[in-house]
């Protein structure tokens, strides 16, 4: 049972223990930016690197050390954005009055290095952990990138709960090019194929025969999924999510106005 229960419990608090330290950070003063920027990227690469060593280890250790590391990749690119370093050559609010694919092309121009950063980071993952024993690397990576595009049109065609508070001042604009709304057409197809999916994950860490890497290795994605899932969850329901990451708001008590 430990062999699901610890990939379980690890991908819960990496999941929760990340996402507050970035918000943490980005929460600092703006002086402190360009160092939290300096140590993410040291980061990166020490991730990049990880990932080369273990593209063939098959250890239960393995699975770990690329999730892991995948994870200090995707960090990477959420403090980049965060800190405003990586966003797009827009930084202003949607002109008021703006519609259909005209707001669309609009909000693309706020995120466009953002997302060319995105497509560069895929690449070298991939690269890198190409025609190795193990997937894991990839395989978190694509997960992330999916289901964080799923996010992003959602927000932009509508949801109740839009985690503007989550915003810092420097990108408070961004808000903008959201849309409140109960749902969107998107959102339970981009729930139901993500869950169909996740149930695939966990069936085949559960099969008769998975090698405990394996089954390490589909368990850690399968969380993660399932855990991007309930996050696609809390833009529809009224469940106050930010209590999980209170804590690292706590940085924006002097924040100034944007």
């Amino acid at each position: 049972m430990s062999l699901y229960l610890l990939p379980i419990a690890y991908t819960l608090f990496v999941w929760w223990l990340s996402t507050g330290v970035i918000m943490y950070l980005n929460g600092l003063p703006r002086w402190t930016h360009p160092w939290s920027m300096l140590a993410a990227t040291v980061l990166l690469g020490i991730a990049l690197v990880g990932l080369g060593a273990t593209r063939d280890d098959t250890r239960v250790t393995g699975a770990y050390l690329a999730f892991t590391c995948t994870l200090l990749v995707w960090a990477w690119q959420e403090v980049a954005f965060l800190l405003g370093y990586v966003t797009g050559p827009r930084r202003t609010p949607c002109p008021e009055g703006s519609t259909g694919w005209q707001r669309a092309g609009l909000a693309l121009q706020t995120l466009l290095h953002h997302e060319l950063a995105l497509i560069v980071l895929g690449i070298a993952v991939f690269a890198i952990t190409w025609g190795g024993a193990n997937p894991t690397g990839i395989a978190t990576f694509a997960i992330f990138w999916v289901m964080r595009q799923s996010a992003k049109l959602n927000v932009f065609l509508g949801v109740r709960n839009l985690g503007e508070n989550f915003l810092p001042a420097h990108l408070r604009y961004l808000q903008t090019y959201f849309r409140r709304a109960p749902m969107n057409a998107l959102f339970p197809v981009s729930v139901v194929v993500a869950s169909w999916l996740a149930a695939l994950l966990w069936q085949a860490a559960a099969a008769h025969g998975v090698s405990p890497f394996e089954a390490t290795a589909l368990t850690l994605s399968g969380t993660l999924l399932s855990l991007a899932i309930l996050e696609h969850w809390f833009m529809v329901l009224p469940l106050p999510s930010q209590r999980l990451w209170n804590w690292g708001l706590r940085s924006r008590a002097a924040e100034p106005p944007a």
